[in-house]
């Protein structure tokens, strides 16, 4: 979007699962918004009760970009934003409304909407909506077009065609080749007994266990590398796809698969998961919209998944 529509800012980050959700509330909006890029500086570490409402945590050039004449909505998600989303409210004079996807840690009646998941409790008040998953710009539209876009490059691969989104490691939890075999083996079990294919991509996560887990692959498949050379196929893959198994570790792909219809399956090592991702998976099983990875494949469809549908639902009723 271009950046001289400043009557909505988008605070985004180098976190791709921040920008992929607030960009994804933005989309739902159908207005026109302003991305603001933030690089952060050393003070970025620091609590956010300590920060306050403040720039202090960005580095010099990205606090050179925010600036009046100040937006009347303000979409960030993750913790880091959330000092900045509250600078700009208090220099706009309060114009600035204020939407924060995630716990903003401090602050939380400065915010005029927090949008917190069901499985991550803590956050209460009249301005909190709990939301199922992360939002995404997985739309019906752009997962109808991204499967025009990718089709014809996949039709030599046989159906059913199973995506398999690979992440990796976490700040937490490491994502070891053991792992990596473990769920390569399973999923070509899968694809094989039902006489399909693989559509797999790995992550910058995926790190070293990517070899292990490409070594491991026995059915045919079409494998996207991260890093490699061409176009990401992600989308493509997800659009395209008969079925979706998706490593448990990240929330915003786990929510990006089921952004679909198609069954997806979790493959969720407890060594990998931590427990807030783990109420996450039971919320995505209790709702239907996920099962465990087992290496069968069923025959079975779910509602799309799309917090930023009840997000900009949220925004219209209580903001406009």
């Amino acid at each position: 979007m271009s950046d001289d529509a400043s009557e909505i800012w988008v605070l985004t980050d180098d976190r791709a699962g921040n920008r992929s959700q607030a960009l994804g509330v933005a989309d739902r909006l159908g207005r026109p918004y302003a991305i603001k890029d933030l690089a952060y500086g050393g003070l970025a570490g620091l609590p956010n009760a300590v920060l306050g409402a403040s720039f202090a945590g960005l580095s010099g050039d990205s606090r050179q970009t925010l600036h009046a004449p100040w937006p009347s909505l303000v979409i960030a998600a993750g913790r880091r934003t959330a000092p900045v989303a509250r600078r700009i409210k208090r220099a706009s004079g309060g114009r600035a409304k204020t939407v924060q996807i995630m716990n903003p840690g401090a602050g939380l009646a400065e915010f005029d909407l927090i949008c917190v998941p069901d499985h991550d409790p803590g956050v209460a008040g009249a301005n909190v909506v709990t939301i199922t998953g992360a939002p995404h710009g997985l739309t019906p539209e752009a997962l109808a077009a991204a499967r025009d876009a990718w089709m014809a490059r996949l039709e030599h691969l046989t159906a059913p065609r199973i995506a398999v989104i690979v992440g990796g490691a976490t700040r937490r939890r490491p994502f070891t080749a053991e792992m990596a075999r473990e769920l390569a083996d399973t999923a070509s079990r899968m694809a094989g007994a039902a006489g399909g294919s693989l559509m797999v991509t790995t992550s910058r996560r995926t790190g070293a266990a990517a070899d292990a887990l490409i070594d491991a692959l026995t059915a045919p498949a079409e494998v996207h590398r991260w890093g490699g050379d061409g176009d990401n196929p992600y989308h493509g893959f997800l659009a395209c796809a008969d079925a979706v198994v998706v490593s448990g570790e990240s929330i915003s792909m786990c929510s990006e698969a089921c952004a679909g219809e198609a069954p997806v399956y979790l493959y969720a090592p407890p060594a990998l998961i931590t427990p807030k991702h783990a109420r996450f998976h039971r919320r995505l099983f209790e709702g239907g919209y996920a099962r465990p990875l087992s290496g069968k494949l069923e025959a079975w469809s779910h509602p799309p998944l799309n917090a930023a549908d009840g997000i900009a639902a949220a925004i219209a009723e209580r903001l406009s």
